[in-house]
């Protein structure tokens, strides 16, 4: 699965560039992927596992640091739990249905969410937090709050409610709403949103990564150097003339990295 979301990846930085957003969706059994993270805990000392482990690590950190807008959608027949659900909190926005499509499939199971020991910090970013710490920083009662809903299978109420997707909402309303969201972000600059964003993902302390890779690299290799910003047209020319900018939405260069540095393996 890693491999796999691995290659997606590098194959829409490299062929899909005109793509400024990124919908993200999980279909599965949520208890397989529970059996799943267990294993991997259980087994954790060994070489192979322990690689696998890192692996994902790496692969979710090529998300932080993802120029496009990241969206999850979680509805019925979704399984983000424990390491699948580091996806849906790797995310800009959280979307959740309330409840089933009822005119689709009423006898569907709801969706659910299920927080884990996965989410504490064995997959942290590249600020050397999780990104459940990352999510609420400097509410740490809320943060504990998330924490002990461990191993609850979190329906979209409660998921709201303990703060881990942006909205929940019924079948009525669910499928507008993402389409407005996905419009919205597709009308506004991308090279804005790419520097909001960076500073939203990777809130908190700084590290050498975040410095280059989540500020440096976000603002001064991409932002600064595009037309959007530098160009005769850009949005800094038109700022108060009343004129919108003539944005480049072609995004040929991503602020990636390809460098990973285990100090307490070694």
């Amino acid at each position: 699965m890693t491999r796999a979301l691995d290659d997606l990846i590098l194959r829409l930085r490299s062929n899909k560039t005109g793509l400024g957003t990124w919908v993200l969706r999980t279909e599965g059994a949520t208890g397989r992927v529970l059996a799943y993270d267990e294993q991997l805990r259980d087994l954790r000392e060994d070489w192979f596992v322990y690689e696998v482990v890192h692996y994902y690590k790496r692969t979710l950190k090529h998300l932080d640091v993802t120029s496009q807008s990241l969206i999850a959608v979680i509805e019925p027949g979704s399984c983000f739990a424990d390491l699948l659900l580091e996806l849906a909190l790797a995310c800009d926005r959280q979307y959740m249905l309330e409840g089933v499509y009822e005119d689709i499939d009423p006898a569907a199971e709801p969706a659910v969410i299920v927080v884990t020991g996965s989410n504490n910090g064995a997959y942290p970013m590249s600020n050397a937090l999780s990104r459940l710490q990352s999510r609420f920083w400097g509410r740490d009662e809320l943060l504990q709050a998330a924490l002990a809903q461990e191993g609850k299978r979190l329906d979209a109420r409660a998921s709201e409610a303990a703060g881990l997707v942006t909205v929940a909402l019924d079948d009525i309303d669910f499928a507008d709403e993402v389409r407005i969201a996905l419009e919205e972000r597709a009308s506004l600059s991308p090279d804005a949103l790419t520097g909001m964003e960076a500073n939203r993902r990777f809130t908190g302390p700084e590290t050498m990564e975040t410095k280059i890779f989540g500020r440096l690299t976000a603002w001064q290799n991409w932002i600064f150097i595009r037309p959007n910003a530098s160009g005769p047209d850009d949005a800094l020319r038109r700022y108060c003339t009343g004129q919108r900018g003539d944005y480049d939405y072609d995004y040929d260069y991503d602020y990636d990295y390809d460098y990973d540095y285990d100090y307490e393996r070694v």
